[in-house]
């Protein structure tokens, strides 16, 4: 019976990543030809946000939907306005979650300790579906003369119903588009954002 189960099972979960592959893919297809309108504004006298301008367009905004941004691979993004001083829900929220979750090993503002890597450099070349996975499932890094060992956050909720807020804030500051600063002004929290929280807090 046990293995009648997951001969079952198997198949499902290969359809259900199948299907979150197609809908990425749809995202990508959708969002190919860029927005004028959601260009970033940056704020050219914040010396703390080190803007990489190669990243910055890979990750600008070519879509909007329900107040959350994505990129032109169909994952989520920041959008900033007003000369650098207003951010996206997203980001605001992201940069709270950061400061209340993960600040204490990866440092302010995604900076870094001596512990735990400079996060604000990991998402140069992370993407989205590798940073969810190392947030959930945790990661090691072992060598001969050090042991680098972030727990799994999987089952910790003030985390994992904030991935995307996370996600967001920490692609802003590695692409330079957000510095060592709190986010003066926000977009309005999107009505999605709220439902989202609910259903997944459990409220």
């Amino acid at each position: 019976m046990r293995d009648l189960s997951k001969a079952v099972l198997r198949p499902f979960a290969a359809g259900l990543a199948l299907a979150a592959l197609s809908l990425v893919a749809v995202h990508a297809e959708d969002a190919k030809k860029p927005d004028p309108a959601l260009a970033n504004q940056l704020n050219p006298n914040d010396k703390t946000a080190e803007p990489d301008e190669k990243l910055l367009a890979k990750d600008a905004a070519v879509k909007v939907e329900d107040g959350k941004y994505f990129d032109a691979a169909g994952a989520p993004t920041f959008h900033v306005t007003d000369n650098g001083k207003k951010v996206d829900w997203y980001s605001y929220s992201g940069y709270r979650r950061y400061h209340a979750e993960c600040h204490v090993c990866h440092g302010p503002d995604g900076m870094g300790s001596t512990y735990a890597p400079a996060l604000k450099d990991s998402l140069k070349y992370l993407s989205y579906e590798e940073f969810v996975g190392i947030v959930v499932g945790g990661k090691q890094d072992v060598n001969a003369s050090t042991q680098k060992v972030m727990p799994a956050f999987g089952d910790n909720k003030n985390v994992t119903c904030y991935m995307d807020d996370l996600y967001v804030y920490l692609k802003a500051r590695a692409a330079g588009a957000m510095g060592r600063v709190r986010p003066g002004d926000k977009e309005d929290k999107p009505e999605a954002a709220r439902k989202g929280e609910k259903e997944c807090l459990g409220g």
